[in-house]
């Protein structure tokens, strides 16, 4: 029993130190809840449920950016459609109409209607 918790507790210390030194890496975006310093805090005065708590509730995983950054299309965001002309807006409709159109007279088998094979050109 006595070397059960001599291994027990040198896994808590080892925990206990691998917890307080990644709360301490991590740069201050990927902390969840309260500040860096109280999760610094919260981990060194609690030792083993410090440590469960940080890596279950506080540390922010890589791919969780906590909805902070959104990437939208160019059609779907306000700020470049503002950016644009209006004459450019037109013109570019024009050529995905012209676009659509030519896609829509190709024939099954890769030709044109006349007979000439598709404009692959961008």
């Amino acid at each position: 029993m006595a070397r059960l918790l001599i291994v027990g507790g040198f896994l808590a210390a080892i925990f206990w130190v691998y917890s307080i030194v990644d709360c301490a890496v991590q740069p201050p975006t990927r902390h969840r809840g309260v500040p860096k310093a109280a999760w610094i805090a919260i981990v060194v005065f609690i030792p083993v449920i410090g440590g469960i708590l940080w890596f279950t509730l506080g540390r922010r995983r890589a791919n969780d950016n906590g909805g902070a950054i959104t990437i939208l299309a160019p059609d779907d965001d306000p700020q470049f459609l503002r950016s644009i002309s209006k004459s450019e807006q037109d013109a570019r409709i024009r050529r995905l109409e012209e676009e659509l159109a030519r896609l829509e007279d190709e024939t099954d088998d890769g030709t044109a209607a006349d007979g000439t094979a598709p404009d692959t050109r961008p």
